[in-house]
């Protein structure tokens, strides 16, 4: 079988190639297995993913069941999971902080307008060409931002004010309210992330996400612990998707959300691409770039209608797909129809989680996705290491795109500077 690269330039989505190829029973039976293993992963993540960007859980749920079925759909990888994302986690959260859930949506529906924009403009390829310590500088820098994010329910922390958004204010105003601090969320919230860091290491074929959150549930449900839980705080989850609508626009709400949306463009097109280069290195195939983009694009519009945050493809599902047998993008696909499964026959169960339980599944993603090693071997040398600092830093007290934009600019420079050096040498 071709690994693709022939047909990498190509705008046709791998899920047309592999059932014009022939798809037989077995590869079915193997892209069943990998569904229920992602879903098993997706299920609490998406839920803790929407709660740390400010939104409902049900809404992480809406994110993973129709952005994730368009992504598989119409993606350009054979193996690209879709569904809201960590990395997002802040933007979003400032999106709504600053519009509320209407100018969310929007920008959302602008953001995956400009994705398949990109896609059929073929940008896809420029877009993985950003330098290797610029993405380390802002995966990075948004693992402590979620980190940070996740204290004040993670210790059951109460603020007399809302939660400030910038990092360093933020840690200012937890601090100050460490007099409330919930022993019994604080002990819920750092079991479930135990649990997870020990199942890794030793039974990494069992679910530890959901086993963490389950436990929670359970010890909640039966112990009564006065602590703030999905029913509490949101009332439950829905028991089926809403009806689709498109945003609520108006011309001043997506001028004013603009900025919003090409931070989702940008961060969504790297973290794709990224994922799906992850997907070729673990399977030897080649992924379509452009194609990518625009199934992204078009996961994110539909994700918008239905009420849904930012969708892109997930490097730690896309690999759990693979790791259990996927075969094609139906393993995507059936991924969303049984987390559809479990609003329609089990919400009623999700109003036992403890917040502080999902905290502690966010800070098991947030040291994950800290690439701490690599981190520390770029800052050895001075090249990288200036943009990393620079990536990093303005990451953390402004905002992604900023961070982005500086690190790409200090990379030039320093490239510039390369070539007129070795001219001079000459």
């Amino acid at each position: 079988m071709p690994d693709g690269a022939a047909t990498a330039h190509l705008i046709r989505p791998k899920l047309i190639t592999i059932l014009s190829e022939g798809y037989d029973l077995d590869f079915f039976r193997r892209d069943l297995v990998a569904a229920a293993t992602v879903a098993i992963v997706a299920l609490p993540l998406s839920m803790a993913i929407a709660v740390a960007s400010g939104v409902s859980p049900g809404r992480g749920l809406f994110t993973a069941i129709i952005g994730g079925f368009v992504v598989s759909a119409l993606s350009g990888s054979r193996f690209q999971v879709g569904g809201p994302a960590g990395a997002f986690i802040v933007l979003v959260a400032a999106t709504v902080s600053e519009f509320g859930l209407p100018g969310l949506l929007v920008a959302v529906f602008v953001s995956g307008a400009m994705l398949a924009l990109l896609g059929l403009l073929r940008i896809g390829s420029l877009v993985r060409h950003i330098p290797h310590a610029v993405t380390v500088g802002f995966t990075c820098a948004i693992a402590v931002t979620i980190l940070a994010s996740q204290l004040k329910d993670l210790g059951g922390l109460r603020l007399p004010t809302l939660e400030p958004g910038p990092l360093i204010p933020k840690l200012i105003a937890l601090a100050r309210a460490a007099t409330t601090l919930n022993a019994y969320a604080l002990g819920l919230g750092v079991g479930a992330a135990a649990i997870i860091f020990t199942l890794r290491k030793m039974r990494p074929s069992w679910p530890g996400m959901l086993i963490a959150v389950a436990l929670g549930g359970v010890l909640t449900a039966l112990m009564h612990f006065p602590i703030e839980t999905i029913g509490t705080r949101f009332g439950g989850i829905p028991s089926g998707l809403p009806a689709p609508a498109l945003p609520q626009f108006s011309w001043d709400m997506i001028v004013r959300t603009l900025p919003a949306a090409l931070s989702f463009t940008l961060l969504g097109a790297v973290e794709s691409l990224l994922s799906a280069k992850v997907a070729d290195g673990m399977t030897g195939r080649k992924h379509r770039s452009n194609m990518e983009l625009i199934g992204q694009g078009i996961a994110n519009l539909a994700s918008a209608c239905f009420g849904g945050i930012c969708v892109t493809g997930t490097i730690a599902r896309t690999a759990t797909n693979i790791r259990a047998g996927a075969r094609s993008p139906v393993a995507g696909i059936m991924h969303s129809v049984l987390l559809l499964l479990f609003m329609i026959f089990a919400a009623p169960l999700a109003s036992y989680i403890p917040l502080a339980s999902l905290a502690g599944v966010l800070v098991a993603v947030a040291w994950t996705m800290a690439e701490k090693e690599e981190f520390t071997r770029l800052l050895r040398a001075w090249p990288t290491a200036l943009i990393l600092i620079a990536t990093f830093g303005l990451t953390i007290v402004r905002d992604l795109t900023t961070g982005i934009v500086a690190g790409c600019v200090v990379a030039a420079t320093l490239a510039v500077f390369r070539r007129r050096t070795a001219e001079e040498g000459a």
